[in-house]
């Protein structure tokens, strides 16, 4: 094994690494893989907890395995270490600012650059000016959603309105959504976002929680927020930004390039 990964050890010039909740199959690689140029390579790493069952504690006991795979990554030649979800920002219990200085501390130590989703998604607000935001927490359960609004709030924003798909009215009980396993009918999509806008008119842009999945693609394919912005953004008139365009748009910019196609205002932001 090399201990410094020169360009010719390389079998991309650009290679991403990403990481997700224990036991998920996700979708990341592969979305960031089809928007990216062809010198982008990329590597997924499943976290193993045995008894996982998404628990915002089994999150903060578990911190430190991001540690371990950024180490992994840093190992084999990865330039940038990303990390899925929205809710390790606020389980961690860090806060804004020590979320910040822990992906700084692991990018130094290790010698990658190392993104978390639920930073990203203030950085890239902030690089787009944003002041206000309203929350479309999809499928999220109320203790998790309430944790991303206020580490949106501590982080300096002013968040008009937030709920999810039960408080919207289109379950009964959060139960009901759970049975769905994150994957929902195309069209709620657009009818949830637009519910949102109705809440919070004012807001500067419309966010839309974790990495939720509309079965919207080739014949009813589940397809993320990535893939609905620019329609979404046609009919509101406002900039939508989800935990998955926030997180390729801080990866992107770290490596210094741009995505392949037009994927709403922050990523087309990246073509200068």
């Amino acid at each position: 094994m090399p201990t410094d990964w020169r360009p010719a050890h390389k079998l991309f010039p650009h290679q991403v690494g990403f990481t997700c909740p224990p036991f998920d199959f996700d979708a990341a690689p592969s979305d960031f893989l089809r928007i990216s140029p062809e010198t982008v390579g990329v590597h997924g790493w499943m976290l193993h907890v045995p008894d996982y069952v998404h628990g915002l504690d089994q999150r903060r006991a578990n911190f430190g395995m991001l540690e371990d795979f950024v180490h992994c990554m840093a190992r084999n030649g990865v330039d940038v270490a990303a990390q899925v979800g929205s809710n390790w920002v606020h389980a961690s219990g860090l806060g804004v600012a020590g979320i910040r200085d822990h992906c700084a501390r692991l990018s130094d130590t290790y010698g990658i650059a190392f993104h978390m989703a639920g930073y990203a998604m203030v950085e890239a607000l902030r690089d787009l000016g944003v002041r206000s935001v309203a929350l479309n927490a999809a499928y999220h359960w109320p203790e998790w959603w309430q944790g991303t609004a206020g580490f949106l709030r501590e982080a300096g924003f002013e968040v008009l309105w937030a709920g999810n798909f039960v408080d919207q009215g289109w379950f009964a009980t959060q139960e009901e959504v759970n049975s769905r396993r994150w994957v929902f009918d195309g069209d709620l999509a657009l009818k949830s976002f637009e519910y949102v806008a109705r809440q919070a008119p004012g807001a500067d842009a419309y966010l839309i929680n974790g990495m939720c999945n509309f079965r919207t693609g080739p014949d009813g394919q589940p397809q993320r927020p990535l893939h609905l912005t620019a329609m979404l953004e046609a009919a509101l008139g406002k900039p939508v930004v989800g935990h998955d365009t926030a997180l390729y748009w801080r990866v992107f910019k770290t490596l210094g390039i741009a995505p392949v196609g037009a994927h709403g205002r922050l990523l087309e932001s990246l073509h200068g």
